[in-house]
């Protein structure tokens, strides 16, 4: 027989008691850990994944951190790219440098962190104490007829700079730069000539410009240098860097026009991207942002994918290729780097991909799937407890009291419509907690109670509730034909889930059949005009299955029977709707009526078993708020999947409703339970009426064959 639920199985009771705080501003005290830390006590399995592929150094091992929208993927693997980045060194600085051996390269040369602003900042000093005393220089070299001193000048700056800057004398290609820039720099003004028409120093005004300083400036394209903390010890350390708008010049870098800054060296014009950035440490991107760029996103990448394949990166002029430009970014030279990539993803969007690019996330072997739900338990109700505190404290909002958290851990356990497990949605948890503190903060109180979170779902139920209360407006109006009351032959309640992105809930919908002699089996109207879906033409097809077994192991069922959603003008679909479908045309066949005041939800399989569904809480309570404005009388209520049980976490109202017998939620594992709550009788009396009725239409069928086909028959 099917099961009356109690109230008290209608909803999940966590007893605050369970908690050893009275608010949760005493979860502050002592050793604190961040709103992060927390949030990783539901994710174990994503943790450690995450921190083993951090732990690996060595390239090609990138991570994929797979999950839904606001589960903390982006949060929480910027929290452990953070903690692993501390315990490394900060990586190499990295600067551009004039190609003075004329091939038109610029050097690049990665230098210790904090070196290449030091080298920049020398060689800028260099260059105005060079411009300061060239005059005076050049006017020496003219009175002497030699060049001695430019050569003792550069001598005694060039040892200036090597004292500013020690690491110049343990790096070869730096004192190799200095020696082709002193002789630069010789060369050139030893080929200088004053004017010779009387014009003055005017062409020393030209040597005075930046086209001839801007030949020994550094181009410091990556900066690791972070100061120096109070104690004296350095404060650098391996950068995190988030690309959270990835274009082609963020992640690869590219190169200022020349008509921005002409008079500048073509390799000051080169800018570093955020891969470059990231050299020796990790940078994160989500996949959807690069997806999204129908301009550019293909192109990215598939230059991603030559990057983490080659390990190397050119920086190219990407927006104007064809530009003047061209022929100095054809003679780039290529900087070898080496990234740790994370990227975010949905699994959605990961298996669309993979298909096409499956060697592209070959390069990502640590994969770190975050959980969208977790276990109900002591641990993780109190590291959700400890977030709720974080979260207080990280906004300077009102904290939370035993009750309300336990009546934030039941809206959790309603997102996931499950009484045993959580949602790890925590971006929902977060927006529920400042709306419940808010709505305390219109009431004056200085602590958030059980009451301001129930308002604050209230107030966001009244806020996307237009919809559901004119489809209930429509029903009341007796527009939308849906009887609460009485009993009727071929004709059902059955609920329906409406998802509208912004808004979710349920509402009630008829479902009618008629049977007549004919061959068709189950005709389903919705699906002849084409507006059903393959799932809902799916569960049709089992129902078709089950009477098959059930009526016609020795002849044809001889019936034809049609089906339709009343009033239904979008379409359907879903399977959850098999078993009302089932009833109604067991009704038709035998004649019984069906009590119009319980609705039915629940799908089929060919062997007569129930099947849980989804949207059950909305299915229900739509179907409550309906019947509660047309009116209860004690007769109304739902008949649902058995195994639907712990899926129940209901509004306060119609648990109360229930516990005053107004209402009632009926559960069925088989069709036998579910007809007999239905029409009063057991499934063998229905099919014995049901039988007769295919009988007589049978003998309607015979009785309208031509003579020739029956005598076709006979022989």
């Amino acid at each position: 027989m099917s099961q009356s639920l109690s109230p008290e199985q209608l909803t999940l009771n966590i007893d605050p008691k369970q908690f050893k705080f009275a608010d949760t501003s005493s979860l502050l005290g002592g050793k604190q850990c961040s709103a992060q830390q927390q949030a990783w006590v539901a994710q174990p399995e994503a943790k450690k994944a995450a921190e083993f592929g951090l732990a690996i150094r060595q390239p090609g091992f990138n991570l994929l951190a797979l999950g839904e929208p606001g589960t903390g993927r982006t949060t929480l693997m910027l929290s452990a790219m953070h903690d692993a980045a501390a315990k490394q060194a900060p990586p190499n600085d990295l600067v551009a440098l004039y190609p003075f051996d004329s091939q038109g390269k610029p050097v690049f040369l990665k230098l210790p962190a904090g070196v290449g602003g030091q080298l920049k900042q020398a060689l800028d000093q260099f260059i105005r104490h060079l411009a300061k005393e060239l005059a005076n220089l050049l006017e020496a070299r003219i009175k002497d007829q030699a060049s001695t001193a430019m050569a003792t000048f550069l001598n005694a700056q060039l040892q200036g700079i090597n004292a500013s800057v020690p690491a110049i004398a343990n790096n070869p290609s730096l004192l190799a730069y200095f020696a082709w820039m002193q002789k630069d720099i010789m060369e050139y003004l030893e080929a200088w000539q004053p004017s010779a028409a009387g014009e003055g120093d005017s062409n020393l005004d030209a040597l005075l410009s930046e086209s001839f300083f801007g030949r020994y400036r550094v181009n410091l394209l990556v900066d690791h240098h972070q100061g120096v903390l109070a104690a004296g010890q350095s404060a650098a350390y391996a950068p995190v860097i988030y690309d959270n708008d990835p274009s082609l010049q963020s992640l690869f870098g590219g190169i200022e026009s020349a008509a921005e800054s002409s008079a500048a060296p073509d390799f000051l014009r080169l800018r570093a991207g955020n891969l470059l950035r990231a050299d020796g440490s990790t940078l994160l991107i989500n996949l959807r942002d690069l997806l999204a760029d129908e301009a550019n996103g293909a192109q990215i990448l598939e230059k991603l994918h030559r990057f983490l394949r080659n390990g190397t990166l050119q920086i190219e002029d990407l927006a104007s290729s064809g530009s003047a430009g061209g022929s100095f970014v054809s003679a780039q030279s290529v900087i070898p780097v080496s990234v740790k990539l994370v990227l975010v993803a949905t699994r959605e969007d990961y298996y669309l991909l993979i298909d096409e690019n499956y060697d592209f996330f070959n390069y990502f072997p640590i994969k770190i799937e975050f959980a969208e739900k977790v276990k109900a338990s002591p641990d993780n109700y109190a590291a959700y407890a400890a977030f709720i505190a974080q979260k207080c404290q990280q906004f300077n909002c009102s904290h939370f009291t035993a009750a309300a958290v336990v009546a934030l851990l039941q809206a959790m356990h309603r997102l996931e419509e499950d009484q045993t497990r959580l949602s790890t949605e925590f971006a929902v948890l977060e927006k529920l907690m400042l709306e419940s503190a808010a709505a305390a903060s219109l009431r004056e109180a200085k602590l958030v109670d059980v009451e301001d979170v129930k308002a604050a779902i209230s107030r966001r139920y009244a806020r996307h509730g237009y919809i559901e209360g004119h489809m209930r407006d429509s029903i009341v109006d007796n527009e939308l034909m849906i009887t609460v009351q009485g009993e009727a032959v071929g004709q059902i309640n059955g609920l329906t889930h409406i998802d509208l992105a912004d808004a979710s809930f349920g509402s009630p919908i008829r479902i009618s059949a008629n049977c007549y002699a004919g061959r068709r089996d189950v005709l389903t109207i919705d699906r002849e005009v084409l507006m059903s879906g393959p799932t809902h033409d799916k569960g049709v097809m089992i129902l078709q299955s089950w009477l098959h077994t059930n009526f016609a192991k020795l002849n044809p069922l001889n019936m034809t029977a049609s089906l339709v959603f009343e009033q239904e003008y979008n379409g359907v679909d879903g399977d959850s709707a098999s078993c009302a479908e089932l009833f109604v045309l067991l009704s038709a066949l035998s004649k019984l009526p069906i009590k119009q005041g319980i609705a039915v939800t629940g799908a089929l399989n060919q062997h007569g078993e129930v099947l849980p569904v989804g949207g059950l809480n909305e299915k229900i309570e739509g179907y409550f708020r309906v019947c509660k404005d047309i009116g209860l009388d004690g007769t109304q209520g739902v008949l649902i999947p058995g195994r639907n049980g712990r899926h129940l976490i209901l509004a306060d109202e119609v648990v109360e409703a229930v516990a005053q017998g107004q209402f009632h939620i009926n559960t069925m594992n088989n069709v036998a339970e579910g007809i007999l709550l239905l029409t009063g009788h057991t499934l063998e009396a229905v099919s014995v009426l049901a039988t007769e009725t295919l009988a007589s239409f049978k003998l309607v069928l015979e009785q309208n064959l031509p003579k020739t086909t029956l005598l076709e028959r006979s022989r």
